[in-house]
């Protein structure tokens, strides 16, 4: 197993890891989780998991458990990403705070996902709580996966999501602001989103609603201006010269 997985060619540690979770095998476990950690193609990885979900969870958590204070980040990315394949709810007090504001962008968001998948009920407004404080944080990718956690958080985040769009800095605000735009409607598109919220930024709230209402309303005038039927004034008729002289 050990000479496939360290294969050059990605699809002979593919399938390598396919045949262990089709046969699961308990001895496996260690390697499978040695290989979770430096395993550069992301569908070999995402394999690597689906064959630790396929082992006893009695012996595979524990030693899951133990990747996510591992010093290497993809290690503890990639045990975050297996206990949300597992999704067993006593998992969730695994995901700590320093897991939620890693460092590593990547690890922060498979935590975001993670939690959000485990978190419990009665979790879910601690949870909206922690992870508002990211609010801002990171690229267009990164500010997308929060934004669709606290979007799946459902109605809980609401009041969190009010306060930071009120914060001074204009990225938070922005960031809040877009995210409870998805929130309502979680057809509009990220990028839309974050324009108008960039928007009411800068306008300020009160300025940014007036100037919509008046845009509303301009446009409301010429809807009715092109449903209004036009007079026509009727064109005389003039006869040609020699029929007058006739």
């Amino acid at each position: 197993m050990d000479s496939a997985l360290s294969a050059e060619d990605s699809s002979v540690r593919l399938r390598a890891a396919l045949a262990a979770g089709t046969s699961p095998d308990p001895g496996l476990l260690e390697t499978l989780v040695a290989w979770c950690a430096v395993e550069p193609d992301f569908f070999v990885r995402d394999m690597l998991s689906w064959a630790l979900t396929r082992l006893p969870p009695e012996r595979t958590l524990p030693r899951i458990r133990r990747e996510l204070g591992s010093g290497r980040a993809q290690a503890r990315g990639q045990a975050l990403h297996t206990l949300s394949k597992i999704g067993d709810g006593g998992t969730w007090a695994w995901i700590t705070r320093d897991l939620l504001r890693d460092a590593d962008d990547a690890v922060a968001r498979t935590a975001w996902r993670a939690a959000v998948v485990l978190v419990p009920g009665d979790e879910k407004e601690s949870l909206a709580g922690e992870l508002v404080t990211q609010l801002g944080r990171g690229d267009r990718e990164v500010r997308l996966s929060l934004s669709r956690a606290l979007v799946d958080l459902g109605d809980v985040t609401a009041p969190f999501l009010e306060r930071a769009a009120a914060h001074p800095d204009p990225v938070v605000a922005t960031h809040a602001r877009a995210t409870e735009l998805l929130r309502r409607d979680p057809e509009t598109g990220f990028d839309a989103a974050v324009e108008e919220a960039a928007r009411v930024v800068a306008l300020g709230p009160a300025r940014a609603e007036a100037l919509a209402a008046a845009q509303d309303a301009a446009q409301n005038a010429a809807n009715d201006a092109a449903k209004t039927p036009k007079t026509v004034t009727p064109v005389a008729t003039v006869a040609p010269a020699e029929d007058a002289e006739c």
